[in-house]
């Protein structure tokens, strides 16, 4: 086994290579992973069946974490697609984004490059692992991937297949490489690798996160939680919010843009809030309201001042009912986590006002926080949310994993 040193110092060596190919290499290497995948699947699927074996010996672990872990032959299917709509966006490597003469004849511009090496530090999600690769390789970056031990296996079977995609392209393997300690000592290692690596994405729950800002010597994307918030307006039509308000709950809570806080004007909470909670607790949530809430539904538990600010990341939703549309941005702008935060509204003053006071990477207006996320932004895939606001912020697509550097074309200036 590699140490942590070479691992990335071989990345380096293979990010000239990947940052020099055109378009139509990279994209031949993303169609060959693609299929390598589908070629894989049952391979893939045993690698990944030994992890979940091995989670089941564990205690402590949730359904929200054991199906983030899980593959099975729909989402590998879903991998080989996501990187096929990869292919078909715009490579953004070598685009002149702006070009400008200056007095003295200098023509200035700006062109758009590859970070270089990008490594991502990720707890049991696997589909990351292909993410990552897909927009990496895209990108013209080298990919450094260090994932949790309850994935290892997972991750091994799937960074065999990128690396016979890349060979196959004529790119070298070491483009996408896997980081197989699994002990904090090795992450710690990785995290001061800062004469390799351009930039470190953590993408997990907070303790990861925290570990990483704390720790690193290379420059971080901080990829933050999701305390995200469902506003009704006292103007919702009842049945839509419902609809939308069980989406974003109920869909796929483990995930970061799953909505944990919803808040209700007082004006609506009559004819809202008897459906909405009915509705969530058949669906298996477990409410935690306000004593407003309380009064409409009788397994409500007594919210905390902590649950206003918990991730909770499976089926339990803390529930408030707000005096104003200037209670709920307060509420949002206090407790939230800058990722994603929705009005349901048929008010355009409200919706205008909320989308410009609230503080987040992304915000909605009559529509579910679950469509935070690359693919269902048009990026193809994400690298991660980043909540930060440089250099990055929302869903990382491709731009996200570029850089710019200046071109000046002179004729013989010399400066007096």
């Amino acid at each position: 086994m590699k140490t942590v040193e070479e691992t990335v110092k071989n990345a380096r060596e293979a990010s000239w290579s990947i940052g020099e190919a055109d378009t139509n290499q990279k994209n031949s290497a993303l169609e060959e992973i693609a299929q390598k995948l589908q070629e894989n699947k049952d391979k893939i699927i045993e690698a990944n069946s030994k992890d979940l074996e091995e989670l089941k010996k564990k205690e402590g672990y949730s359904r929200a974490f054991h199906d983030r872990l899980l593959l099975d032959g729909d989402r590998i299917e879903g991998m080989a697609d996501g990187l096929r709509d990869i292919i078909y966006l715009n490579d953004p490597v070598g685009e002149v984004t702006s070009m400008w003469k200056r007095p003295n004849g200098l023509q200035v511009g700006r062109i758009r490059v590859p970070l270089g090496v990008v490594a991502i530090i990720y707890e049991a999600r696997p589909n990351v692992t292909i993410d990552a690769a897909g927009l990496g390789i895209k990108s013209g970056n080298s990919v450094v991937l260090r994932g949790s031990s309850e994935a290892l296996n997972s991750n091994k079977a799937l960074v065999e297949v990128i690396q016979e995609g890349l060979r196959a392209a004529g790119l070298p393997e070491n483009g996408v490489v896997l980081v197989e300690q699994t002990d904090r000592e090795s992450a710690t290692d990785l995290m001061r690798q800062n004469r390799y690596l351009d930039v470190i994405i953590p993408r997990g729950g907070a303790a990861l996160k925290k570990t990483v800002m704390e720790n690193a010597t290379v420059p971080v994307v901080e990829t933050g939680e999701g305390n995200c918030h469902t506003f009704v307006d006292e103007s919702a039509e009842v049945e839509s919010a419902v609809s939308i308000a069980v989406n974003a709950k109920v869909q796929r809570p483990g995930v970061c843009n799953a909505m944990e806080t919803l808040l209700v004007h007082k004006n609506i909470a009559d004819a809202f809030l008897p459906k909405a909670l009915e509705a969530l607790v058949n669906e298996g949530v477990e409410i935690r309201g306000c004593p407003v809430t309380a009064n409409h539904h009788r397994e409500v538990k007594a919210a905390s001042e902590d649950d206003w600010a918990t991730e909770y990341l499976d089926l339990v939703l803390s529930v408030k009912v707000v005096e104003s549309a200037e209670e709920a941005v307060k509420h949002v702008n206090t407790y939230g986590t800058g990722h994603s935060e929705a009005i349901i509204t048929n008010s355009y003053s409200n919706s205008r006002k909320f989308m410009q006071r609230v503080d987040a990477a992304a915000v909605y207006v009559n529509a579910s926080t679950r469509f935070t996320d690359g693919n269902a932004f048009g990026l193809g895939a994400e690298m991660g949310i980043s909540t930060q606001k440089l250099h990055a912020r929302g869903p990382m697509g491709l731009e996200s994993l570029t850089s710019s550097k200046y071109i000046v074309y002179g004729d013989g200036q010399v400066r007096g």
